[in-house]
């Protein structure tokens, strides 16, 4: 039993980071229709860009989670900019063109983002200075970290937060409009570029976030790191129904429990064979499964065919 409750934990910690992620693909796949493979590398240039930030100010004699939290500013702002930038440079001129074009794109500003950050920030790992309270403490047998319960407690209010942003403001009207049709919104006083730019700028807030909670709770940062971190997540908004915000959340969670707990029970289940390191099978396993028997996942909805 506590091996089990020290699974979900950690499923839930490990959730919470691909359900913001996942956000950022759901919310531009909606409007546009495209998945953006970079996403990953702006969590990356997100952790890298705080760690930095964090790394001067570390012994300025301020309040360590104070240092994390201008750290967490100044990464949401670069990846807010870069988000942007990639938005107007490398998909808006391929907006009308064939959808394997800014598929194609899309890599490939994800491999530029990847050798952007090895050139500035260099190859090896960097380990990020514990400036957040990391006590364990017990419950029923398995225990927990204060930065794992802030992980959660963020990610639960930052998800709330954007669900009241799209359901009951004038900008997430308009984000809807956009999704629904960018021709028709427009006529009705949309500015469908501005729309979908902005979706791209919280997408890639969301993303700095994640970045930044993800090497606080491993206490790394690499240059790769969110090449299979942002696969994951993608994986994570299939299994939610990729276009569904709600979905995107549930589907986060659900994969980071599963994987948590298919990390804990595969030595066992597999007579030893295998260990916790073959973890990364059971998303790309639930992917599979998810394309083959319900396409549109869990809470997916019909999204209609863009010419």
């Amino acid at each position: 039993m506590d091996i089990f409750l020290q699974q979900l934990i950690n499923g839930l910690t490990l959730g919470s980071i691909y359900a913001l992620v996942a956000l950022g693909y759901t919310m531009v796949y909606g409007i546009l229709g495209l998945i953006n493979f970079a996403h990953g590398e702006v969590v990356m240039i997100g952790a890298l860009s705080s760690l930095t930030i964090i790394r001067l100010l570390a012994d300025s004699g301020l309040p360590g989670p104070v240092v994390v939290l201008i750290g967490l500013v100044f990464a949401v702002v670069v990846c807010m900019a870069l988000g942007f930038t990639i938005e107007r440079v490398a998909y808006r001129p391929l907006r009308n063109a064939p959808r394997l074009a800014p598929l194609i794109t899309a890599i490939g500003v994800s491999i530029v983002l990847q050798q952007l950050a090895m050139l500035i920030w260099g190859r090896s790992y960097h380990s990020v200075p514990e400036l957040l309270p990391a006590d364990r403490h017990e419950i029923f047998g398995a225990s927990y970290t204060e930065i794992q319960v802030i992980i959660v407690v963020v990610a639960a209010v930052t998800m709330a937060g954007l669900m009241l942003l799209v359901s009951r403001t004038r900008l997430g009207r308009a984000m809807r409009a956009t999704a629904e049709n960018p021709a028709i919104a427009g006529l009705m006083g949309v500015d469908a570029n501005r729309i979908i730019s902005l979706t791209f700028i919280i997408g890639s807030g969301l993303a700095a976030l994640a970045g930044v909670l993800i090497s606080a709770n491993y206490g790394i940062a690499h240059y790769n790191m969110g090449f299979i971190l942002g696969l994951k997540a993608f994986t994570a908004a299939v299994l939610g129904g990729i276009g569904n915000l709600a979905g995107a959340m549930v589907g986060g969670v659900l994969l980071g429990v599963i994987e948590a707990l298919g990390a804990g029970y595969i030595g066992d289940l597999s007579g030893g064979i295998f260990g916790s390191a073959y973890q990364d099978v059971f998303a790309f396993f639930v992917l599979i499964t998810v394309l083959v028997f319900r396409p549109s996942g869990l809470m997916g909805e019909k999204v209609s065919e863009r010419a």
